[in-house]
Parts: C-alpha cells; structure tokens; sequence
C-alpha cells in the first residue's frame, strides 16, 4: 500500500479548501448561502476526508470544558448547531444531556445515524435561519462550533439573533469561532467574526461568563476563540 506524501496530503488539503470556497461563493450567488452544506456532503458519498472539518471525534475545546464544568444535572436540554458528523452531540449525550442536534444537511443527518445507530440523540433537519418556534428560549446548553464565521456577512446579523434565540434564561451558549482584528470584510469563507459582531450576542442579554483565545491547528495565523455566555434570567 503506497502512503500519500506529505507534499501529496497539502495538494489535497488545499484542492478540497479551493472546491469548499466554491461552492459556498456559487450558493451566494444563488441567494442561497448554506445550500452548499448538502452539496458537499452528498458530493463525499461517505468518506469523511471530504468534509475537512470532520475529525470524527468532539472538538477538544468543547470536551475541554465540558470536563472542567462537570458533573451536569440529568436531563437538560442541549442543542447542538450544525452538528456535521455527530461527535459534539454524542459528547454530550454521554454527560446525560437530553441532546438535540440539527445540520441543514439531510445527508449529514442520515450519516449521523449510520455512525451512531443506537445514538439517544435527538437528529434532524433544521435550518438555522429558520428555527422551529418551540425552540425559542428553550435549551439549557446550546453549542455553536464554526457555523457563523461559515456564513456571510450579509446575514451575520440574522445568524447571530437565531443563535441567541435558542438559549433559556440562565441557559449557556458555548461558542468556538475564528475571530478577526478589524470590521473590514474578509474574504471567504470562512469569514472570522469582529468584535462588534461578537458584541451582538451581549446586546441579546448573553453575558461573556468566560473567554480562551487560541490558534488553531497548523495554521498559527488563524486566531479562534471559545466564549461561554450565560444569558441573563429576564426574572431577576
């Protein structure tokens, strides 16, 4: 069996990084900003290498913190955005959340059930743009990996009030992005989020409880945060 060069491995990296770009600016162009989500996931026909940031395992700073805030009351109710794969969720189904999890790809719905066959979470279809209604205000735990910064600027605004809507009074909103020095438009994608777009999350009563800035793998030039948000309980 031949093993891929280093040199090999890049060329295929970058070739994938060029089709992703593509299809997301094709959708654009479309009005229709994720539809390329299904595209790509349909286009791999399950092998995960064609999703680049499926690692099949849950991002180490989601398990990083779930394992320095545990143990977690039985039960609550936890949302996971655009769930890819399914490992997040399955992370946190095993702390003993009751996990909804939703990707606007059928494809990567039903790969999450062929991977997790016996899995006690909650998969569907959903769109972030349009939330079921019961939703609202109605999860105790909500993670949001990367779906942003996937999605232009010219709907940021509508993403980030979606998002807000979804975590209850004294509810956590955990929050892993790449993030940006300046307000100027970046090309993309992924497009990193600025620090007034961050500041819209605290403009819809979540708190910044915690923050770690951190460099993501390989790539010591691209900065990532991960936020805690608690939103504020409108009762007290």
């Amino acid at each position: 069996m031949k093993i891929p060069s280093v040199f090999m491995l890049e060329q295929q990296k970058a070739s994938l990084q060029l089709h992703v770009k593509q299809l997301a600016n094709e959708a654009i162009q479309k009005s229709a900003p994720s539809a390329w989500f299904e595209v790509l996931y349909a286009e791999a026909q399950g092998d995960t290498t064609q999703i680049p940031w499926a690692k099949l395992t849950p991002h180490p700073y989601l398990q990083e913190w779930l394992t320095n805030h545990q143990p977690f009351p039985s039960g609550q109710k936890a949302l996971v955005i655009g769930c890819g794969l399914g490992d997040d969720a399955e992370a946190l189904a095993k702390l003993g959340f009751a996990v909804t999890a939703f990707d606007i790809s059928p494809t990567a719905i039903a790969w999450c059930g062929q991977r997790f066959p016996n899995s006690n979470v909650n998969y569907i279809v959903a769109d972030l743009l349009a939330i079921p209604p019961q939703w609202h205000l109605a999860f105790d735990f909500v993670f949001e990996c990367r779906n942003i910064q996937a999605l232009p600027l010219n709907i940021r605004a509508e993403v980030i009030t979606s998002i807000a809507s979804v975590v209850a009074p004294d509810g956590t909103l955990l929050l892993i992005n790449r993030v940006r020095e300046t307000e100027a438009e970046p090309s993309g994608p992924p497009w990193p989020l600025s620090e007034s777009e961050l500041k819209q999350l605290e403009n819809l009563g979540l708190q910044p409880i915690e923050q770690l800035v951190f460099l993501e793998s390989e790539q010591v030039d691209v900065k990532q945060v991960r936020i805690e948000y608690r939103r504020r309980n409108m009762q007290s």
